[in-house]
Parts: C-alpha cells; structure tokens; sequence
C-alpha cells in the first residue's frame, strides 16, 4: 500500500506537459488552383478516387471560400488568421509585417509541442515573425519528428496549377468533348483543350494525396490523426483564379476525424456527410489551433469551426482582390451561401486588365481575340469590358455561372441591401488599410505596421476614407463637383486620391468641369494624387494641359529615381493613355527598371508593365530590387 500512495504521489507531481502529449496529429493535403470538380462534390466528370475516399469516411464542406483568389494572399488569410486587407498583406509580393506580438499559427503549435512540417510552398505576404516551422522544405516530412511528439505536417501538391493547364505537350485522359464549357467562356477547341487538361491535373493533384494518405496508413497513423483536403483557391482558368466571385473563391473542402478525434470534430460532422456551414480561410489558424487545444488569440478574425474552442457558424463569408502582379484593382465580395454580391471600388478597369501571366493561358488568348472580333455574347463579353458594374449580384442556386447581375433587380432588392450591408460593415470591422494607394499603406506604416496604422484613428481615418470610395467608385454623373472639392480641399491624401480617381472614371464631361482643380492638383503633394490627376488630363487635354501630364507622368515614372510603388502606377497611367503617351516612349524604353520596392519579389512588374508600353522593352531589363527597411 505505502509503495501505492507513493508511485501515485510521484505520478501526481508529473509535469502537467505530460497530459498534454494526448493531442491529435493533424496532416493538411493541399492543392492548387482548383475548384470543387471532384467526384465527392458531384462532378461525374471528375477522377479523384483518394479524396472521394476520404470524403466517404470524413466530410466535406459545401461552402468554404478561399479569402482571396490567388496563391499568396490566400496562404497569407491561412497562416494570419486575418484577412490580408486588415493585415496589409492582400497585394501581390507586399511584404508587410505583422506586429512585434502577433505569431503566426505554426507557432503556437510548436510552443504547445508540436513538430511542424511544411512541404514546401510558404508564399506569404508577410514577413515570417522568427522561426515559424521546424522544417519548411521539400524534404520536410512528419516522419522526422522527435519520438513520441504530435505532428502537425502540410504537404501542398503543384500539379493542378494554373501553369500546368497550359503546358504542352500532354496526354490527353479526359476528352474535351466531355467538358462543360461555363457560360462566361466561349466555346472553342482551345477552351475545351484547356478544360480538359484542367480536369486530368486536378486528378494527378488527387494521386499527390493518395501517395499522402498511404504512408500515414503504412505507418499505423491513421486512427491518430485528423485530416484536411483543400485546395488554395478557385480553377486556374481565367474568371476562376483572381476574381473574387465564387468561381474564383470556392473550393474543395474536405474533413477526417478518426473515431479516437471525434469529439473534436465540428458538432455537424457525420461520416460520409456534408456541412453546409460557411467556412473561410480566415478560419484555419483558430481551428488548427483550437484542434491542439489552444485558445486562439482575440486577434484572430477568423471562426474555429472544430476543436476544443469552436465557435458559432458565420452568417457571411468574405472575399477580396487587390492588386494582381502588375494591375491594380480593388474588389471586395460576401456570399452567404446562396448570394454573392460584389462592390467594385475601380469600375473603370475591366475583370480582365492584362496580367501577363493569365494571358499565357491558350483559353485567355482566344477568348480576348474573340471579343476584339466582337465574336462573344454578353455574358462572355463582360469579362473584357470597362467600366464594370459598380455592384454585382448573384443566385447561386438559379445561375452558378455566375452571368446574370441581378443588382438591378427590383425583385432582388432586400438581398442587395442586406448583402451591401454585409460588406461595408465587414471592411469597418476589420479595418480594411488597402483603400490606400499602395504605396501610401508603406508610407503610413513607417516605423510601425499596417495593421496597427489601420487602427491608428490619426493616421488612417477609415470612414472618411471610405465614404469618398464609395463616392468615386458610384459612377454617379452628378458628384462630379463634389469630387473636385474633395480632391481640393481634403487634408487626407488618401481622401484626395479617391477625388482624383473619382473625376477620372467619370472620363471626358468630368475631366473638362473640373479641369482647374485637376490643373490645380499636378502640384499635390502626393505621388499617387499627381499620377491620377496626370492621367485624367493626359487623357482628355489638349495643348497645355497634355504636356503637363506628361511631364508629371515622366517625372514619377523611374523605378531608380522614385521606386517600384510610385514607378508601377505612373507606367500603368501612361499604357492608358495610348497613342497620347508616346512622347515618353523612348525614355521608357531605355530606363533601368531597377528601384527601391518592399521585396525583391516585385521585379518583374515594372519590365512587365514597360513591355506592354513598348513591346519588347523591359523583358531582358536588369530589376534588381533594393529591399525597404524591415516593419517594425
């Protein structure tokens, strides 16, 4: 008895770590670039046996959103758990910091004793915060970690990529004749090809995580360890990848909780079932760390949707587009499941502004060649038309394409406003920074942040700020005047550019009333006002009033001399003008593309936007980026 009372003594005195050790593993299988065209959704199409299995005994979830619809703001939502315009992160390569008490979820697993692997895509816009895996590699693999430790371990799967729907030559398995052509895509052997093609990588994606899920079974882990599948945005296919619509957002999303797990399982979870809870990629960091019974930090935006800490379902779920390598755009969109509603805060450039990449695609290319012919129907001319609807809404259950705007639809209107309310509500609530000009979010952020600059009153007045995007971005004739007294007058330079930017989408009528403002406004202290301002009168100026625009553009158009931020918009302002920007054209031809930017990774968007201008310069430019000094 004394040898009893003393061994369970000594067990009590035991670490309270040990207890801990009982934690699930946790394997995440992504993918890329794919929507939900899988056999568990219900495509017959499809071949995708190894997550089909998975779903069989897990779950899938019908309505789970990618926050963004391309790679690097969809991981930089995944490993924040805040959504990229609150953080700073949404535009393409930006690079921003997160502040000095924020961690990014890997960390707080591995503090909790974890061993957190990565294989091997990071592609965040946000500086990593220290030591963020044990291992982040090709090689990175949960079978490394220390004996008896947790896992935590992702394995991303490159093979459905929008690069690989293009490339030539392949087998073909699937026959493009079997596809379905969406209404938006014109029906051609180029778009079938790619369709096609499209379907045989999402399936070599599938064999990725079959090869996955064997060796967690070869190894006897299969009853130990919770399992994700998921894709990091919509179909590589032009309108699927970089539009925040549903068929750029929606993806795959599938669930396993081994019988010793189950407990943590979302309270809907039925094997072979189906969620239609609202889930978002916001949502990943708090669940993952909820399945590892953390607390998720209050900062967190997103909901845990299982685990010890779950939390209730979303009424809405939220998307956003910003800039796209080189094209700078500014969309925000909500679905509540059924409805998806979007606001273009820049209707005067089309869905399809001319992303080098996208255009490598064949589907890309004879889809713009076809409307060029005035060969495509509205609903496959609206991608390459400008302005844009200020407002788009949508019935997923009457209209999955997603073709007929039912913004004006006097039926439609209680949705409209309900789903209009959503959005703005949300942009307050997560105190959206990117209604600044980029380069402003940097400027602003000097010394600090984004994501606390956001939160600074003094320094981002966000109301303001945004009372004037709606503004502009309405398209009404009448606000003209207004516009001009805001871009006069206001003492935010952001308030100042929303006037300017709001004169030049209202085009000729408006630059011609207000052009003593905007002659006025070529003197502003702002880069991003001046640009604008310059753009407006290049276009529709005579005389005077088109050399000075050209003298504004060319004086803010060197990488060298002004950097990449202010260089990028003032090159894409002198595209616009076309034939009345050619005064510069030899001077762009022949300048470095070199300049100061946030990340090295921003070099091939300043040759980019100079071979657009002047075709075949620029490419082969030297674009040796000099690092801005680290966020604090």
């Amino acid at each position: 008895m004394k040898k009893l009372i003393l061994a369970l003594a000594s067990f009590a005195l035991l670490p309270t770590s040990r207890a801990e050790e009982a934690r699930p593993n946790i394997l995440w299988l992504t993918s890329e670039d794919h929507s939900p065209n899988m056999g568990c959704y219900g495509d017959k199409l499809a071949r995708t046996p190894n997550v089909d299995a998975l779903a069989a005994k897990g779950m899938i979830f019908r309505h789970a959103w990618s926050v963004a619809p391309v790679c690097a703001p969809a991981r930089t939502a995944i490993i924040s758990g805040l959504y990229p315009s609150s953080s700073g992160g949404l535009h393409m390569r930006s690079m921003v910091s997160l502040p000095e008490s924020f961690k990014m979820y890997p960390q707080f697993l591995r503090e909790a004793g974890y061993y957190c692997t990565n294989n091997s895509k990071t592609d965040y816009n946000l500086r990593e915060p220290g030591q963020v895996w044990d291992e982040s590699s090709g090689q990175a693999h949960w079978q490394k970690r220390p004996e008896g430790r947790s896992f935590f371990a992702i394995f991303n799967s490159t093979k459905s990529h929008e690069s690989q729907i293009r490339t030539r030559p392949h087998v073909q398995i699937t026959r493009p004749e079997d596809v379905r052509v969406p209404a938006y895509h014109p029906d051609t052997p180029e778009v079938r090809q790619d369709w096609a093609q499209y379907y045989d990588k999402v399936s070599e994606a599938d064999a990725d995580a079959g090869r996955r899920l064997r060796e967690l079974e070869a190894a006897g882990l299969v009853d130990d360890t919770i399992v994700f599948y998921y894709a990091d945005h919509g179909s590589g296919m032009p309108r699927g990848k970089r539009w925040p619509s549903n068929t750029g957002l929606h993806v795959p999303f599938v669930v396993y909780f081994p019988e010793k797990w189950r407990h943590l399982a979302p309270k809907e979870y039925q094997p072979g079932g189906a969620s239609d809870r609202l889930i978002s990629f916001v949502d990943l960091a708090p669940t993952v760390l909820s399945l590892a019974g953390v607390k998720p930090p209050e900062w967190m935006q997103g909901r845990a949707f299982a685990g010890v800490h779950q939390v209730e379902a979303p009424k809405f779920i939220f998307g956003e587009r910003g800039r796209m390598d080189e094209r700078m755009d500014l969309v925000r969109s909500v679905t509540d499941g059924r409805y998806v509603y979007l606001r273009n805060y820049y209707p005067h450039v089309s869905q399809a502004q001319r992303v080098a990449y996208q255009f490598e695609t064949p589907t890309t290319r004879v889809w713009h060649d076809l409307f060029v012919q005035g060969r495509t129907n509205e609903a496959q001319s609206r991608f390459w038309r400008n302005p844009k609807d200020v407002e788009e809404l949508y019935d997923l259950e009457n209209d999955p394409d997603e073709v007929r705007n039912l913004a004006q639809s006097p039926e439609h209107r209680a949705v409209l406003e309900k789903m209009r309310a959503a959005q703005r509500a949300h942009v307050l609530e997560v105190r959206d920074i990117c209604f600044l000009p980029e380069r402003e979010i940097h400027v602003r952020a000097e010394g600090s942040t984004p994501y606390a600059t956001a939160r600074d009153e003094a320094r981002y007045p966000l109301a303001k700020i945004l009372a004037a995007a709606e503004l502009a971005s309405g398209l009404d004739s009448t606000a003209s005047p207004e516009l001009a007294r805001l871009l006069r007058e206001d003492p935010d330079s952001a308030v100042r550019h929303w006037g300017a930017l709001g004169l030049l989408m209202r085009g000729e009528s408006a630059a011609h009333e207000q052009a003593s403002s905007l002659r006025a406004a070529l003197g502003d202290d702002s880069a991003d006002v001046r640009i604008t301002v310059a753009q407006s009168l290049g276009l529709h100026g005579g005389g005077d009033d088109l050399q000075a625009a050209l003298d504004a553009l060319a004086a803010l158009a060197s990488p060298q001399d002004k950097g990449v931020l202010t260089a990028m918009p003032a090159l894409a302002a002198i595209e616009a003008l076309g034939e009345r920007g050619k005064p510069l054209h030899e001077a762009i031809a022949s300048m470095s593309t070199a300049g100061e930017s946030p990340d090295g990774r921003y070099n091939s968007y300043v040759p980019r936007l100079v071979a657009n201008i002047v075709p075949g310069a620029g490419v082969d430019a030297p674009a040796k980026a000099k690092r801005r000094p680290k966020q604090k």
